[in-house]
């Protein structure tokens, strides 16, 4: 019960905290919070705009998942109680990132926003290791966590490239291009090792593409223009859904067991 509680508790954080760093309270919207420095056009991997209406399809399925765990059947289910805690940090760490922004404090949104990385690649690797119980399990659980995980992927490489630039950071001579393909390279291996391990799930290589598109989209129709970031981007994106889609074919010819075997290696 203090499991149940606390998760449907921080849910409620998170959804307020979303709720002022919309603007929609009176406060200020996020992008335009510590000195725009997370504005859409404050580098060349932040995503267009419209890259954040995803966050209401994840908090949707938080939501759900904080209604989903109070059910009988998942009150003293072995894998809730491996993930109630995890989700629970993840969203008060998601509200923890809004304050930290909201009262200028953009140094310190780096450390959360990589915590949050940490706890929620962490519950992924619990999703893999104790599959679903059932088709809304997936959904709801499964789901929400790998729509969330994504997404965060891509916030965490444009929220630490908006914290260096606002510093002042000069890229150690390198061109500002040079370092936005690099990292949206990475970004790009990050989600074909999340295809991989996770045997071509499909939530968080939506996520994660939804948002390299976004980033393409803004450098080609906003300020600042970058051809070569766009064409990184959607290199990336594309990269990412072919390997998901091999992983996801050559998943479903495998046992769940030697899947297992296979993503934890000589650690058996």
């Amino acid at each position: 019960m203090v499991r149940q509680l606390t998760v449907a508790a921080s849910a409620v954080i998170a959804v307020a905290g979303s709720f002022i760093g919309s603007g929609a309270a009176g406060g200020t919207p996020i992008q335009d919070a510590a000195g725009g420095a997370l504005a859409a056009d404050a580098t060349l991997i932040a995503p267009g705009t419209g890259a954040f209406s995803i966050w209401s399809l994840i908090y949707l399925g938080l939501l759900v998942y904080a209604v989903w765990q109070f059910l009988p059947g998942q009150k003293r289910a072995a894998r809730q109680r491996r993930l109630g805690y995890l989700v629970a940090a993840s969203l008060l760490l998601n509200a923890a990132w809004i304050l930290s922004v909201q009262f200028d404090l953009i140094w310190l949104s780096v450390p959360v926003i990589i915590a949050l990385l940490v706890v929620l690649a962490r519950a992924f690797v619990i999703t893999i290791q104790d599959p679903p119980t059932g088709a809304v399990d997936g959904i709801v659980t499964d789901g929400t966590i790998g729509l969330y995980l994504g997404w965060v992927c891509v916030a965490t490489a444009a929220n630490i490239a908006a914290v260096l630039v606002a510093a002042g950071f000069d890229g150690w001579g390198i061109g500002a291009e040079v370092w936005a393909v690099a990292v949206l390279a990475l970004a790009g291996v990050v989600g074909i090792l999340l295809a991989v391990y996770g045997g071509g799930r499909i939530a968080p290589t939506l996520s994660l593409v939804w948002g390299l598109a976004w980033v393409g989209v803004a450098r080609l129709s906003a300020e600042p223009f970058s051809g070569a970031t766009a064409i990184g981007a959607i290199v990336a994106a594309g990269a990412v859904v072919a390997v998901t889609a091999v992983a996801r074919v050559h998943a479903q010819r495998t046992p769940l067991s030697a899947r297992l075997r296979q993503a934890r290696g000589t650690r058996l």
